[in-house]
Formats: C-alpha cells, sequence, structure tokens
C-alpha cells in the first residue's frame, strides 16, 4: 500500500481504510476464538487515547505494560502511541530486583499486568517502587482497576479530547523515542533501549521484501510481544494486514496451528529443535520398514540445500519423501505453512535443511534489541539464503567487520540510546554512528553474515587458545540427550561443560535399559547414565579441534528455565549465574587439574 507510514500509529490508518477484516487480531477466552475486527481495532485504540488523556496523562509519560500476548495489548500499544506516550512492555519472567530496578527507572505513572498471578508477584514490588504507578488490568480480577476503566473514560471524554489527540498526532516526529525496551541482559541490570518510530518502521519496511505474505494470510503468535523482534514483526504485520492469532500459551502451540493453519510464524531455534526431536522421536517408533522410509528421507533431507543446482535424481527421491513422509511434517504444522523465521539465538544448520526440504523453509535472520532489531537475514524472495548463516544485511543496513572481528551496523534502525546512560551509549555507538553489536563474525563471500559467537562470551584456555562457547554449545544440543549445555574453562588447561539433561527422553532412555529413580539427583548418578552421556560427548567432540574438546563434563539435576534463573527470557544461557548456582560442581571438574 502507498498509504503514508511514518509514525508506528500511522498503521491505523491501514485499518481505517484499507484492511476491511474481521479477524485482524484474534486470541482465544474461555476456549473459543474471539476475533476483531479493523473498526473494533481502531475504536479501542483510539478510546484508550482519549481515556489516558483524560486520566491526565501527558505527551512523554510512561507506561509499563507486563502481560502475554493478547489483543488488548495492541489496543493499549497503539493507544499510549498515538497520544505520544512511551510504552515499556515488560518480560513476565523476570526477577523481583529486575523488576524494581525497570519500575524505577522508567517511573511509569500506569502499569498494565494481564493476570491475577502476576498481579499477586508485582503488588509487593510495586508499594516498594519509587514511582508507585497506578495498577490497571486486563483480566477482570476482584479489588482492582481494570483497563476498560480506561476505555470508558474515553468513550465518554471523546468529543473533549478529540482536537487534542490530533494536534498531539500532528506534533509526533519520526525520529521521536515511540518505546523504551529493557534487555535482559544476561549480566549487570536491564538497559533501557530507546526506540523510535523511525527504527522501528524502517525495520518493519524492510522486512517486506524478505518474503511474499499479504492480507490474505494468517499468522500464530507466540513469542513475547515484549521482545522487540515480535515487537518489530507485529508492526509489520498489521501494515501487511496479514491476521495476527495469539496463542493460548507454550504448551497449546501445536494444537493452535492446526486450528488455525498459519501461513507463517516466528520463532526461536529452541522451539523448532523441540518441533524436530519430536517428530523424530515418533520416526523411531515406527516398525522396521516404515521406520527406514523414514530415516530415508530425512537423511535425504540433510543433503538439501535452497540454492542448488538442478539434480534431477536428488529431486526425484525428494518429490517421493514429500508425498510419503514430509506431507506429515506440514500436516503438524497445520498443513497451510510456508515459511518460518527464527532468530535470538544459533540455528542448528541440520534444522534449516531437513524442514527446507520438506517444503517449510525456516529461515534465520540476526540482531539485538539496540538495532530495531534485525540487522540481516536470509531472503526468500530474492533467494539469497545461505545455510549456516544469518544472511545478508537487510535492506538500508551497512554492516562491517572491525579488526577483531566484532560485526559493527550502521543505518536507520540503530537505537536513539540507552534512557538516562548517555555514557553507555558513546560506549556503544561511535561518533562515526556505527553500533558495536558485542557479536563476532564474518562475511561469507563478502556478503552472508555468520555468527561465530559473543565477543564478551569467548575465553581463553591456559595454553592460549580462544574458546568460542557458543558454537560448541550449538552443536552439542543437537543430542537427544542434552537439552541445554554451558562451555567452561576460562584460564584452565581444557574446556569443560555442565549439562542440563533432556529429562523428559532421559526417563524414557532410563526405563528402557531398566534403570530405578528416585529423582533426578539420583538418576544423573547412576553409572549407566553417566557412560551414556561420556559417549554422547565423545561423539560430539569429533566435530572440533583437540583443544576444543570437552574433557570433562558434571551432569546437573535441574531443567534450566527463565524462571528458574539460568536462562534469560529470550533462552540463552545467563553464564554468571550458572557460574554462582554451580560453583562447587566447578570446583570438583578442576580440582585435580592435571589432564
Amino acid at each position: 500500500m502507498h498509504m503514508e507510514i511514518s509514525r508506528i500509529f500511522d498503521i491505523l490508518n491501514l485499518y481505517r481504510d484499507v484492511y476491511q477484516k474481521n479477524d485482524v487480531l484474534n486470541a482465544k477466552v474461555d476456549g473459543k476464538w474471539v476475533h476483531y475486527s479493523n473498526q473494533d481495532y481502531v475504536n479501542y485504540a483510539t478510546w484508550f487515547s482519549y481515556g489516558l488523556l483524560e486520566y491526565g496523562l501527558k505527551k512523554n509519560d510512561v507506561i509499563v505494560s507486563i502481560s502475554n500476548n493478547r489483543p488488548e495489548w495492541n489496543f493499549t500499544d497503539m493507544g499510549m502511541n498515538q497520544a505520544g506516550i512511551i510504552h515499556a512492555p515488560v518480560y513476565p519472567t523476570i526477577s523481583r530486583d529486575e523488576y524494581l530496578y525497570i519500575l524505577n527507572h522508567a517511573a511509569p505513572k500506569i502499569i498494565l499486568i494481564s493476570d491475577k498471578v502476576l498481579l499477586e508477584k508485582l503488588k509487593p514490588v510495586i508499594s516498594e517502587s519509587n514511582s508507585k504507578p497506578e495498577i490497571f488490568t486486563f483480566n477482570s480480577i476482584e479489588g482492582t482497576r481494570n483497563w476498560l476503566e480506561i476505555i470508558e473514560m474515553g468513550k465518554s471524554a471523546a468529543d473533549k479530547h478529540s482536537a487534542t489527540l490530533e494536534h498531539i498526532k500532528e506534533s509526533i516526529n519520526p525520529h521521536e523515542m515511540a518505546t523504551l525496551i529493557y534487555t535482559s541482559g544476561t549480566t549487570g541490570n536491564p538497559k533501557g533501549v530507546m526506540l523510535s518510530h523511525h527504527n522501528l518502521l524502517s525495520n518493519a519496511a524492510s522486512a517486506r521484501n524478505i518474503h511474499n505474505f499479504n492480507h490474505k494470510d494468517k499468522t500464530l503468535s507466540f513469542l513475547p510481544l515484549c521482545h522487540v523482534f515480535e515487537r518489530m514483526v507485529n508492526y509489520h504485520f498489521q501494515w501487511e494486514g496479514i491476521s495476527i492469532y495469539y496463542a493460548e500459551n507454550m504448551g497449546t502451540i501445536a494444537d493452535n496451528l492446526k486450528e488455525i493453519k498459519p501461513e507463517l510464524f516466528i520463532s526461536v531455534p529452541r522451539l523448532i529443535e523441540r518441533v524436530y526431536d519430536r517428530i523424530i522421536g515418533v520416526g523411531k517408533d515406527l516398525p522396521f520398514i516404515k521406520k527406514r522410509l523414514f530415516f530415508w528421507a530425512v537423511n535425504l533431507g540433510l543433503q538439501f540445500d535452497y540454492n542448488s543446482k538442478k539434480r534431477p535424481l536428488y529431486d526425484f527421491k525428494l518429490k517421493i519423501a514429500n508425498a510419503l513422509i514430509f506431507k506429515n511434517w506440514r500436516k503438524a504444522l497445520g498443513g497451510n505453512v510456508r515459511l518460518i523465521i527464527v532468530g535470538g539465538a544459533a540455528l542448528q544448520p541440520r534444522l534449516s535443511r531437513v524442514f527446507g526440504a520438506a517444503g517449510i523453509p525456516v529461515l534465520e535472520g540476526y540482531g539485538l534489541t539496540e538495532s530495531s532489531p534485525v540487522i540481516a537475514a536470509n531472503n526468500s524472495v530474492t533467494g539469497e539464503i545461505r545455510v549456516g548463516t544469518v544472511g545478508p544485511a537487510f535492506e538500508n543496513v551497512e554492516v562491517k567487520i572491525a579488526d577483531d572481528g566484532e560485526i559493527l551496523c550502521k543505518g536507520p534502525n540503530v537505537m536513539l540510546g540507552y534512557y538516562k546512560e548517555p555514557e553507555l551509549t558513546k560506549e556503544t555507538i561511535d561518533e562515526e554512528g556505527w553500533l558495536h553489536t558485542g557479536d563476532i563474525g564474518e562475511l561469507i563471500d563478502g556478503k552472508y553474515l555468520r555468527i561465530t559467537d559473543r565477543k564478551k562470551e569467548m575465553f581463553k584456555l591456559s595454553s592460549g587458545k580462544y574458546i568460542a562457547p557458543q558454537v560448541i554449545e550449538n552443536k552439542f544440543k543437537e543430542s537427544f540427550f542434552i537439552e541445554q549445555l554451558m562451555v567452561v574453562g576460562e584460564n584452565e588447561k581444557f574446556a569443560s561443560a555442565l549439562i542440563s539433561p533432556n529429562f523428559q527422553y532421559l526417563h524414557s532412555w532410563a526405563s528402557l535399559h531398566k534403570i530405578r529413580f528416585r529423582d533426578n539427583i539420583e538418576l544423573i548418578r547412576k553409572p549407566l547414565v553417566v557412560a551414556c552421556y561420556q559417549k554422547e560427548v565423545n561423539a560430539l567432540n569429533k566435530n572440533f579441534g583437540q583443544t576444543e574438546y570437552i574433557k570433562r563434563f558434571r551432569l546437573v539435576p535441574e531443567e534450566w528455565t527463565p524462571q528458574s534463573g539460568e536462562l534469560s527470557p529470550t533462552l540463552k544461557i545467563k553464564r554468571r549465574f550458572i557460574y554462582e548456582k554451580y560453583r562447587t560442581f566447578l570446583e570438583e571438574i578442576y580440582k585435580n587439574n592435571n589432564n
């Protein structure tokens, strides 16, 4: 569409004038899908703007939201946006200290909370905070003000505020701050990243050039909307008029996919890994002939390349594999999925290949909150896809590799800076406007960006040899037995690892081998289990040079999650936390460091 979109709330004009749909935003309530039309969206957003003005909020005031994905998130987000109010969405899974820091740092006037469980968790923190914002909830909770109060205030005061709202909208410059996003971070306090309308929309506009989906298509959304990737894509989908359906929760994704049959969705690699593991698990239980056929198709898929020249014999075999095996993979994802875009962590190349062979391209992109977020992405429109890389630079984004290997980027997507942190901003964006990402990478064929590791996470062994832990960790997670793994060994003679097992798979394996255990603590100490993991480690070590071998490991009895603190909300390993939690394990590993 050629309508001028320069501020985020301009997208509402498309819903008013162009996209006449009854299912622009959708969510399940009490087990049934509730659909909102284009007119519903425009009305709720505008009433919310009026309500905020009636409540007394002014341009550049801050509202914090802590919520699951739901249509109300968008109504309130757009309502804030066109009233010039800064939206600071925060993860529902962070720690008490992080909440307190953000509330004191952002000083919001209002806090929007989705449900009772979160409300009970946050009440003590809010009362302790300096700002003491007024609480409104999305769900109806006795004794708490509901967001619909603001809607009703807005409806009643529409005539009073309509001219004021128009004046505010006209006054908003595309380069003004639209949102404040606190990075979860794996170290230190969260940083408030200031992003403008132009930052996010430049990225959303570039995303239009990597696929061919439009207002006739649907997507399932399940990554948190407070995460910059899902946030930007959320605006991008709305710009295109793509219908957005919000999954009930992470556990219902498979069912929701089958119900709404979306054409595309956004994911993190870990979820794709789990889908793959489940599919392979089903394949392993098939009768002998069917099992052989299944793994013949999988092995064929592992040879797939998006850009390979015509290979008549291979293409013929792939057609057979698709007809017999891969059609069921597509059915498991709803039957209509033609594209999955992943970001947030490294994607195992084998997954990109095998899903691509199954007719479900999984394309990897890369970015960070500070770059709104996409810096590079594989492109299904131009065919610029290179497995094992995050693709070429996004349109309008420049990428270069510094002398020390750090990836630098420049473009309209680079943040305004860190909120109330001018010195930290100067450290991150240099005088020439290059954003220093903190990631190490290289350009393959001068074009395709490959990430090798986090600059801060690389470490030296006592021999002086550098270890890039993420590369090793990503490879080791290909094992069915390993859910998460952290490589350690800074200033030591050799690399080791802490392994959080895939307990679901390990329990099945233990049952098969008649291993009895009371709990996971007893299970991981069983000699047969330790031997099994040693075998896995030995096999996976063969993918690396000898100095990168995992010489020793310790199994931990817990699953690592954002809730228990070992992972960030985007499922990245929080190394400092894990070092502290398992200090005794690490001391054991290196106690007799003579190897």
